[in-house]
């Protein structure tokens, strides 16, 4: 996601190439963002921090991510603001705060350099908070009232592992965080090689809206394509 916040520019979790390890994009890769003031990094897996895509952005720019990450991007001229949760960043007036995630940690599964996975709560008014991968749990809802949830509905594959969401247990989260609209992210993008598209890809972000017209009918759900873009006013 591209956010613009008071003339800011952060891009989160950027996969700009048509591959991540043995994941494929459905479709065609993204253009490059130009002018971006930072990159929120969740956490350190492959598929959220990816370094080929980082060393496509111009500048370089600067990153906001969990502990662990200066090791891993080795750029001259990058400056990683590394992180955990309840710590607080400022981009060009712009806040941003760092929340818990419940997902895993290290950079390759229980092995490599490992994080404390982030969530990030970016702006006063409009409010953005940016999931990242995380599980649904019951501190969200120290995070309400919210202007805006991008909550992560699937993953890459027909089976969610720990820390995931699926369309019910988001739903669940836009309740506990009172999100005004709420936007599924984490969907209908990458997939094993060798894996077959069903509903699984495609289904998500209409259960999740239908989820949330159930358990949270004041929130507004938003499903966006990629590529397609939405504003939000205070």
């Amino acid at each position: 996601m591209l956010l613009e916040l008071g003339g800011v520019r952060l891009l989160t979790d950027p996969v700009l190439r048509t591959r991540v390890a043995h994941l494929r994009r459905h479709g065609e890769a993204p253009e490059v963002p130009a002018d971006i003031d930072a990159v929120l990094l969740s956490h350190l897996h492959h598929d959220h921090l990816d370094r080929p895509s980082l060393r496509r952005l111009a500048g370089p720019p600067r990153l906001i991510a969990p502990r662990g990450t200066r090791r891993l991007v080795r750029r001259p001229g990058v400056v990683v603001d590394e992180l955990r949760p309840g710590d607080r960043a400022e981009v060009n007036g712009v806040p941003v705060h760092t929340v818990r995630a419940v997902h895993g940690s290290s950079r390759l599964w229980r092995a490599g350099p490992s994080g404390e996975p982030l969530g990030f709560v970016v702006g006063e008014a409009p409010s953005v908070y940016f999931a990242g991968d995380t599980d649904l749990f019951p501190e969200m809802e120290r995070l309400a009232p919210l202007d805006v949830a991008l909550l992560p509905v699937a993953g890459w594959g027909p089976k969610l592992g720990q820390g995931h969401m699926d369309a019910t247990r988001a739903a669940e989260a836009v309740a506990l965080l009172r999100a005004r609209v709420a936007i599924p992210i984490h969907w209908g993008t990458l997939r094993p090689r060798l894996t077959r598209l069903g509903d699984w890809f495609s289904a998500p972000p209409g259960e999740f809206a239908a989820q949330v017209a159930a358990v949270a009918p004041e929130s507004e759900v938003r499903v966006l394509t990629p590529g397609e873009s939405t504003s939000v006013g205070a």
